[in-house]
């Protein structure tokens, strides 16, 4: 018990002389995860678009060695950056331009090092659940629209990609979450993150696992308010589940409902209309009948 009130006044001590810099660590590094997020998800869709571009072997070379050509550079960037760590990617990136090109090519900002890489490293990933997404809607949905005449963007853009957007939907809440987490690492580039913040407060005070406490709450709580929002906009794509179901249609003619004011239909024995009107006029001939008798 001591030890747990101890743990409570350090983080106290820690909140009351570092509690802005946890502050700024926590809103640059959500400003970071959806930035990077909503960027890489754009490239995402443009990766999955072109890897999903028809190609038959009845179309011209040119077409096919063209697509073959920018799916072949989608798959080399897919792999390189699914499989390399986000911290090597940033080192890279931020250090290994400069050394190459002699100060030439370099980052000024820190801010634009770091969204830069979190976007391609989401891309890569998003590349892959587009795709995905995108095989998963029927192939009737395309057929349809081709045969009103759609070409394959306005196909994509009116009937495939909406209808993906909801399927992959989880899987870009996924990956917020988990940029969320993650951009910690760019503490290697300077970035003033959340976990910089930590830093920068353990190296002050030495106060490491109470500083640590801090960061696991404010990460755990990004993340569970995230997971909330994530799911509330599902729920809002999928619509409003208070409806009935439609039993039948009514531009379709029920058989029995309607008679032709001369032939009737073939299915004029189910009509009520069509039996009472029977039973008079099989009541008006019998009258007709005995009074002729």
């Amino acid at each position: 018990m001591d030890k747990f009130t101890q743990l409570a006044a350090d983080i106290g001590k820690l909140w009351s002389k570092y509690g802005v810099s946890y502050l700024n660590g926590i809103e640059a590094t959500l400003i970071l995860a959806l930035v990077g997020t909503v960027i890489g998800c754009l490239i995402g869709f443009v990766c999955g678009v072109l890897n999903t571009i028809p190609c038959a072997k009845t179309d011209s070379p040119v077409k096919r060695f063209f697509l073959g050509f920018i799916r072949a550079l989608v798959r080399i960037y897919v792999e390189v950056f699914r499989g390399t760590p986000m911290v090597l990617q940033a080192v890279f990136l931020y250090y290994g331009l400069p050394y190459f090109t002699s100060n030439a090519v370099k980052f000024e900002s820190v801010w634009a090092a770091a969204i830069l890489v979190v976007s391609i490293n989401t891309g890569a990933y998003m590349a892959e659940s587009v795709r995905g997404g995108i095989i998963s809607i029927d192939p009737g949905q395309t057929e349809g629209a081709k045969a009103i005449g759609m070409t394959h963007v306005q196909t994509m853009l009116n009937v495939i990609l909406p209808q993906a957007l909801r399927n992959i939907m989880p899987q870009i809440g996924n990956n917020f979450i988990i940029n969320v987490k993650d951009t910690s690492v760019m503490f290697i580039i300077g970035f003033p993150d959340f976990f910089a913040a930590h830093r920068a407060a353990v190296g002050a005070s030495y106060l490491y696992f109470p500083s640590a406490t801090v960061e696991m709450a404010g990460y755990l709580t990004m993340t569970l308010v995230a997971s909330v929002l994530l799911r509330w906009a599902e729920k809002r794509l999928d619509g409003d589940s208070s409806y009935e179901l439609v039993q039948t249609d009514p531009l379709v003619m029920t058989a029995g409902t309607y008679n032709h004011p001369d032939r009737g239909t073939p299915f004029d024995e189910h009509s009520r209309e069509y039996r009472e009107n029977l039973k008079q006029s099989m009541k008006n001939r019998n009258f007709r009948s005995r009074g002729e008798r």
